[in-house]
C-alpha cells in the first residue's frame, strides 16, 4: 500500500523565498517564516532556505540569517539550508555561522551545501569568484568540516563551531554525487522531472560511498516540486508561475517574480517561450492526492530515498498552504 512506503519517508520542506510581482521582498521572506510554522505543525521533518544573490524573483539572499529566524519561530521542526553556496564563502566563516545556529538551537540545524556560485557574471564578479572556484568543492568541504573537528592546519579553532556536530548535505549537481559518496554525506538530489539522471547519480552515490564519521551508510534524500489539489487541473495551476518565471529567465537572462497564474495564462507566448514553459509543467508531481500517493510511491521504490524535500513555488500562498496540507494528510495515511 502507498501509505505504509510514505509512512516510512521522512518529508521536508525547502522554500526559496520566492518574491511575487507587485509584493516587497520582504514579504517574501516573512511568507517563508509563516510557512514554516505551518510545515512544523503539519508534521513535516526539516525545513529549508536557499541562498540567491542579485535574483530579483529570490528575497532569499543570506541562508544563515533567514534560518535564525526560522529556528527562533518554530521549536521542533529541523532548520536548515538548502543550501549554502560554499564557493561563494570562505569555509571558517561559514563554520562559524552554523556554530551560532547550533549553539542557539541545539539538536535542531542541518547543514545543506552546494558548489554553484553566482548566476551572472557580475554577481560573481561582486562576490570576488571566479566561475571555476566551483571546482575546488571538494577541498573547501573538507576545510569546512574541519573547522568542526578542529583540524585546521592553521592552528585557529572556529568558534564556535569547534566541537559542534552540525549534520552536513551535500546538494548533488552535476559531480557532487561523488564529492558526497567520497566524503561519506548525505545527499540530496533532485529534480523528480530528470529520473533516469536522478537515478544514475543515486547509483554513484551509493556505489562510491565511504563510511564517515557524519554517516555510516548513504542517506538520499530526492527534491522536486509536489503540488497536490482538490482537482488535477487546479494542482497544474499550481505550477503555472514557475513555469513561466523559469521560461522567461531561460529566454531573457534573468529570473523575474511569480505572476499571478491567470496572467500568465492569458498571455501571447512566443514559440521558444511556449516551449521552454510547457517543458516546466511537464513531468511534475501534480494532482490529487491519490495521484500525488501514487508518484511518490513509484519515487520512493525507484530511488530507495530515504527523505523527499519538496520545493514547490507559487504565487498564491493560500493555495500553497493547501497543497502542503494536502500532502502532510498523503504522506500520513
Amino acid at each position: 500500500m502507498p501509505g505504509s512506503v510514505l509512512s516510512a519517508t521522512r518529508f521536508s520542506v525547502l522554500d526559496r523565498s520566492r518574491t511575487r510581482e507587485g509584493r516587497p521582498d520582504a514579504e517574501a521572506l516573512r511568507d517563508t517564516v509563516t510557512l514554516a510554522l505551518e510545515a512544523e505543525r503539519l508534521g513535516f521533518h526539516r525545513f529549508w532556505v536557499s541562498e540567491h544573490h542579485g535574483v530579483p524573483g529570490v528575497a532569499g539572499s543570506a541562508p544563515t540569517v533567514l534560518a535564525a529566524a526560522v529556528a527562533a519561530a518554530t521549536s521542533t521542526i529541523r532548520v536548515g539550508t538548502g543550501g549554502v553556496m560554499l564557493p561563494n564563502h570562505q569555509p571558517l566563516v561559514v563554520a562559524e555561522q552554523f556554530g551560532v545556529l547550533e549553539s542557539l538551537f541545539p539538536g535542531r540545524i542541518d547543514m545543506g551545501l552546494g558548489r554553484s556560485v553566482g548566476f551572472t557574471d557580475g554577481v560573481r564578479r561582486a562576490l570576488g569568484r571566479d566561475k571555476d572556484v566551483a571546482d575546488d568543492f571538494s577541498a573547501q568541504l573538507d576545510e569546512l568540516l574541519g573547522w568542526f573537528a578542529g583540524t585546521s592546519p592553521t592552528g585557529v579553532h572556529a568558534r564556535p563551531a569547534d566541537g559542534l556536530a552540525v549534520p552536513p548535505f551535500v546538494l548533488a549537481m552535476g559531480e557532487g554525487a561523488t564529492i558526497a559518496a567520497r566524503a561519506g554525506l548525505p545527499m540530496v538530489i533532485g529534480d523528480l522531472r530528470s529520473r533516469e539522471r536522478m537515478l544514475r547519480g543515486i547509483d554513484t552515490y551509493r556505489a562510491g560511498f565511504r563510511p564517515s564519521a557524519w554517516a555510516s551508510e548513504p542517506y538520499v534524500v530526492v527534491s522536486g516540486t509536489v503540488a497536490v489539489a482538490a482537482t488535477p487541473a487546479e494542482a497544474r495551476r499550481l505550477l503555472v508561475p514557475e513555469a513561466w518565471s523559469m521560461a522567461y529567465s531561460r529566454t531573457h537572462g534573468t529570473f523575474p517574480p511569480l505572476p499571478p497564474a491567470e496572467r500568465v495564462e492569458s498571455r501571447t507566448m512566443t514559440a521558444k517561450e511556449r516551449g521552454f514553459y510547457e517543458s516546466g509543467l511537464a513531468g511534475q508531481l501534480a494532482g490529487t492526492a491519490d495521484e500525488v500517493a501514487h508518484e511518490l510511491e513509484t519515487v520512493v521504490k525507484e530511488t530507495g530515498a530515504q527523505e523527499v524535500l519538496v520545493t514547490t513555488s507559487t504565487y498564491d500562498r493560500a493555495a500553497l498552504v493547501d497543497s502542503y496540507r494536502r500532502l502532510a494528510r498523503v504522506v500520513d495515511r
